[in-house]
């Protein structure tokens, strides 16, 4: 007979709202699959697909730059500021490396004090040093006198020959983008030297290298503009305000988290992303492994493992201690009279007297925390494995099995973006799927029904990852052999494109319930407050069964067409003549 506590942990289950598992959004109604399936030319249709395809795209809070957009946006800021402060592009670029490309704060701080931001930028109205109509100057570094066409100033006026600054600078630019900073080589001068000097002076490698720290500079100073963390990629994001969404996805393919620069980690936030990640790469479970597994020599105390053998123990040199492993005593001590060589005696009567209790119940805690360690982790690298792999075959079909399906099929490229996106859907799952695992080990263990709650919608998540997966990989293998067209690949486009949909509205539900918390129970398994009406809403029908079946009955009494019959276990909607799913094959309840 079910406890109390059992019945209770089954009713915060029970009474959730609906919405959440029926994969029913605003875009995607109940009966997007039937009408579909009623007509899927129509739906495969490129301009329709694109346009299904852009309004997702539309939500992006972040924009993708190349080297070119990068180059030009930067001209378009200087060119910007250059023309309302009535000064050279060149004097712009210093003002606006000196603000972090930021074309507000050029403006708020010239207006408000130009002559204060001409002398702490370097931007002098008129030469310091003056030259009378000399024919000869003297070099201010190597003191040699040269004729004037020798001699090179910044704004400032201090002398120098055409070989010092080419030194002065080609040193500068080799040692990094602090050659951006430039100043007069006079070190009571704040004089700025500009890039019109650079180009006029240095090699053409020289100048290259300048350039290209000028453009990393508009990505690296800007606080609207990273550089994408991949490795070899050369992409920027340009981010905005947007919604609390930090995922961000380059050209390259890779996601990422703008906030905290790590993988695209949605649901989890950037907070137990980095303590997850510490926790992996840190020493403290080594420490428990070794606490619940070794025990440390009683004479030179370094940790031993028992595996396998009696419990007669030698430590390795130059210790070379003999000791009992049940007890820590001297092996001198022991024989035939304190049990042999697998037992002791001394070890069970101090056992029973509480000497070895806390010993025991520190080795057990570290244990019992390194299995569930262990137990999340696991699953988490899995899924890691998995979605490299998914993005593997992803690229295979993109590149190869594309092509050859749309020739054996008879089909062009267009129709058979639905492929495409059943794999991208993949790879997305996984990631979000894999980061459930750290959410899931920070959960607090008092929490029982939240955690009941997040296990029973990872678990459902999960099985609806492996169904569209299956489906995706398998089930497609058997079009791309075959030699000639097929009349049942146009069901099986229907399959797979419901199934990306469910898969897609479940997992973008989970995140938002995630990331809310699970707000629909709380710490002490009472329902929230919309659950709550939603059970009086119900009258007073009771609802019968436990966890998954009655939730899917409720998604199946959500049928809003006469026509049409909700399948229970992956929710497509079926003509009301069909006896089994044409989704999944399950048999109509």
């Amino acid at each position: 007979m079910e406890s109390e506590d059992d019945m209770h942990d089954a009713n915060d289950v029970e009474y959730l709202d609906d919405d959440f598992y029926s994969g029913e959004t605003d875009d995607v109604p109940m009966d997007y699959y039937s009408d579909y399936d009623d007509d899927a030319d129509d739906y495969f249709d490129d301009g329709d697909y694109s346009g299904r395809f852009q309004s997702r795209r539309s939500e992006q809070n972040f924009t993708i730059l190349k080297e070119s957009d990068i180059q030009q946006r930067q001209e378009d800021d200087i060119n910007r500021v250059a023309a309302v402060l009535s000064l050279s592009r060149v004097s712009a670029s210093i003002l606006l490396r000196y603000y972090n490309w930021s074309v507000t704060r050029v403006h708020d701080a010239w207006f408000a004090d130009e002559d204060g931001v001409r002398k702490t930028v370097g931007l002098l109205e008129k030469p310091v040093v003056q030259h009378a109509n000399t024919t000869e100057l003297t070099c201010g570094i190597c003191f040699e006198t040269y004729p004037r066409a020798r001699i090179e100033t910044a704004s400032c006026g201090h002398p120098y020959c055409i070989s010092c600054w080419e030194g002065y600078i080609s040193t500068s630019v080799k040692d990094g983008p602090g050659c951006l900073t430039l100043k007069c080589p006079d070190p009571t001068c704040g004089a700025a030297v500009g890039q019109d000097m650079i180009n006029l002076l240095v090699s053409d490698e020289d100048k290259e290298k300048y350039a290209c720290y000028l453009r990393r500079s508009y990505i690296e100073d800007n606080k609207r503009t990273k550089w994408c963390p991949a490795p070899g990629c050369e992409y920027a994001v340009s981010f905005g305000a947007g919604n609390g969404n930090y995922d961000v996805s380059c050209l390259c393919s890779y996601s990422f988290c703008w906030n905290c620069i790590e993988e695209a980690h949605r649901p989890v936030d950037c907070g137990t992303v980095a303590k997850w990640i510490l926790k992996n790469s840190a020493e403290s479970e080594n420490m428990n492994w070794i606490l619940a597994n070794s025990k440390p020599c009683p004479k030179c105390k370094r940790p031993i493992e028992k595996n396998q053998g009696c419990m007669h123990m030698t430590c390795t040199p130059p210790c070379k201690f003999e000791f009992c492993w049940l007890c820590l005593g001297a092996w001198s001590d022991h024989g035939e009279r304190t049990g042999g060589f697998y037992a002791c005696n001394r070890y069970e009567t101090a056992k029973q007297e509480g000497v070895y209790d806390e010993t025991e119940r520190r080795r057990e805690m570290a244990k019992n925390s390194l299995e569930r360690y262990t137990h999340y982790y696991e699953r988490w690298a899995s899924n890691q494995s998995s979605r490299q792999k998914a993005l593997s075959d992803l690229h295979q079909m993109q590149t190869v099995h594309i092509e050859k399906l749309s020739d054996t099929q008879c089909q062009p490229e267009s129709q058979l973006k639905f492929i495409t996106e059943a794999w991208l859907q993949i790879v997305e799952c996984r990631r979000v799927l894999k980061w459930t695992y750290a959410y899931g080990y920070y959960l607090p263990e008092s929490e029982r029904a939240r955690k009941q709650f997040f296990e029973y919608l990872q678990g459902e998540a999960e099985s609806g990852l492996e169904r569209l997966h299956q489906c995706a990989e398998k089930e497609l293998q058997v079009f791309l052999d075959d030699e000639d067209p097929s009349r049942e690949f146009n069901d099986f486009r229907t399959k797979l494109a419901g199934l990306t949909s469910v898969t897609r509205n479940y997992f973008e539900n989970l995140v938002k319930a995630l990331e809310n918390g699970l707000s629909d129970v709380n710490s002490n398994g009472a329902n929230s407050s919309k659950a709550t009406s939603s059970k009086n809403a119900a009258g007073s029908s009771k609802r019968v069964g436990r966890g998954k079946g009655t939730i899917r009955a409720s998604i199946s009494s959500r049928m809003t067409d006469d026509n049409l019959w909700s399948c229970e276990h992956c929710t497509y909607a079926n003509a009301k003549s069909a006896t089994t799913c044409q989704m999944c094959n399950q048999q109509r309840r």
